[in-house]
């Protein structure tokens, strides 16, 4: 029995990048010897074992083979026989391929410390293509890496746009495609993976109404990048740099999907966008069957992320309904949220990156103002029902139009 270190912890290892995640490879090993040692066994796939102590995965040495369709369609064979070389083929990328014994001897059959020279992410061998999920997988380490040169390589795009269009993308769960996007999105340049999917036809299949951007003007005056998709990315770019939470980021990326549905004829004004994109972002809210707190927030910036940007000239009365429309009072967390994510927007634009954005203080002042009527006096004074809710709101109403006139 034979134990290696594998995949990510040695590839960061070497990168110098802080290692968390360890798995370990089990070469000559049976189930049996497994059990014996205490051993517990996981995964009803393949033979997976947790170490009695550290808890950490131990996997038997195996091969695959393409069995069916997307992702789960493998077949996989553990025996004592399989080797370290034939386990190390299996994997996606030549950087996810090595391995280090206990005294850190590297083996490296398919070049991969090579290509972490040369920042390239590069298949291991044509089997990569068998398996449509490394798609979004490849598109995430290269978002991941971004910052320290990597590329992915040409013929491992080559590979991407083939797996593209052969319809596998399409076999993938819902499950399995959003733990990878939204991995991807918490990336330091989560912006490189929507560019990667979109380079090899994947974004297409997978998100056509993000990919239905690219090529769509807007006014310079307000949007010097000019292109919606631009922006888009522009924006994402943003949320990561100000280290935004995954709700934000996904808001991010699909706060302008209704320029995708402007007849050509209406550029570059997108009249009504916010209204027509609605529909667009619950369609992909459900393909990926996303949490539901990113899909409420993307919703909520979606229809109201231009009266975040016109707060200032925004009447009480209109202020009031977009506070009501965030129910300020029980959830004023999701509200920070919006005002996060139009901030984003705001600094997603060529040039305006740095500009600051008034808007942000001066809505967190009408929460507070609305937040601070008081429900007590109104029920001392015999309001009941519909009668109080309508005297709650009169109240705010007041309290909004006099944070007006200070402001």
């Amino acid at each position: 029995m034979r134990i290696y270190k594998v995949g990510g912890a040695v590839r960061d290892r070497l990168l110098g990048k802080p290692v968390t995640d360890i798995d370990w490879v089990v070469v000559g090993a049976t189930t049996e010897e497994m059990l014996a040692k205490g051993f517990r066994p996981v995964g009803a796939d393949f033979p997976v074992f947790l170490h009695p102590k550290s808890g950490e995965e131990y996997a038997l040495a195996r091969t695959e083979r393409k069995s069916g369709r997307g992702y789960g369609g493998f077949t996989f064979h553990a025996s004592p026989e399989v080797t370290l070389e034939e386990d190390l083929i299996r994997r996606d990328l030549t950087i996810n391929a090595m391995a280090e014994d206990d005294q850190q001897n590297l083996t490296d059959p398919y070049h991969g410390q090579r290509d972490l020279e040369a920042r390239l992410l590069r298949h291991v061998s044509p089997a990569f293509a068998e398996d449509p999920l490394r798609v979004l997988r490849v598109a995430r380490f290269a978002a991941r890496y971004a910052t320290l040169g990597f590329t992915v390589a040409p013929e491992t795009l080559a590979l991407m746009r083939q797996l593209s269009e052969s319809g596998e993308l399409e076999a993938l769960t819902p499950e399995r495609s959003w733990k990878e996007i939204s991995r991807a999105l918490m990336e330091d340049q989560p912006q490189v993976f929507v560019e990667v999917l979109r380079a090899c036809g994947a974004l297409q299949v997978l998100m056509p109404e993000v990919d239905a951007l690219f090529g769509v003007p807007q006014p310079p005056a307000h949007h010097p990048e000019i292109d919606t998709g631009i922006h888009t990315l522009s924006v994402l770019q943003q949320a990561a740099l100000h280290k935004q939470p995954l709700t934000v980021r996904w808001a991010c990326l699909l706060h302008d999907l209704g320029k995708g549905l402007t007849p050509e004829e209406e550029w570059p004004r997108h009249i009504a966008h916010e209204f027509k994109g609605l529909k667009l972002i619950k369609a992909i809210n459900e393909r990926f069957k996303v949490p539901r707190d990113c899909q409420e927030l993307a919703l909520l910036v979606g229809e109201y992320h231009t009266h975040g940007h016109r707060a200032l000239e925004l009447k009480p009365s209109t202020l009031l309904e977009v506070l009501q429309s965030f129910d300020i009072y029980r959830r004023p967390q999701r509200f920070e949220e919006f005002i996060a994510a139009c901030e984003m927007d705001a600094r997603g634009r060529e040039g305006l990156e740095e500009r600051s954005y008034p808007q942000a203080d001066y809505l967190r002042g009408a929460a507070t103002a609305a937040r601070s009527v008081a429900v007590q006096p109104l029920l001392e004074k015999g309001f009941k029902g519909p009668e109080l809710g309508e005297a709650i709101k009169r109240e705010r109403l007041k309290a909004l139009k006099a944070y007006k006139e200070k402001a």
